[in-house]
């Protein structure tokens, strides 16, 4: 009788470790699927001297730790797309470079933020008449066309 309700109690024990261990995994993997940044993200910031809002995208892919892209925003009527440089993911976090060029000469920004579900939160510092300056930016994921 004892040998049955060790055989059970090892049983249960063997069970309740394999059921904890899926869960694990599961939460494991929803974190990872959480903090992916793939997708097309677009955020708007005010025109200068009053213009109108400028709208600015973002398409961004993961490739393992790597993080690829291109953003594209409005400059004097025409939108431009620029590759992302050094880009990189670590938990929540993003950061990338965009570098672009307007009259021989090159403008460079900075951007780091916190990705949250479908919204990422940060800064972008850029050098602006000899010293760095910064902003904040939001951008919202776009909802995939199906």
């Amino acid at each position: 009788m004892q040998l049955k309700q060790h055989t059970l109690a090892s049983l249960l024990k063997a069970a309740a470790c394999a059921i904890l261990a899926f869960g694990l995994v599961a939460q494991v993997q929803a974190q990872e699927k959480k903090t992916d940044p793939t997708g097309t993200w677009t955020w708007t910031t005010p025109g200068r001297n009053g213009g109108p809002d400028r709208k600015s995208t973002l398409k961004l892919k993961l490739e393992g730790d790597k993080l690829k892209g291109k953003l594209s925003s409005p400059r004097q009527g025409q939108v431009t797309e620029t590759e992302i440089t050094e880009g990189k993911v670590k938990g929540e976090e993003i950061s990338f470079t965009v570098t672009r060029e307007f009259n021989g000469n090159k403008f460079t920004q900075k951007y780091t933020g916190k990705l949250s579900a479908d919204t990422i939160k940060g800064k972008i510092e850029f050098e602006r008449n000899g010293e760095t300056q910064s902003r904040d930016w939001t951008a919202k994921r776009e909802v995939e066309k199906k």
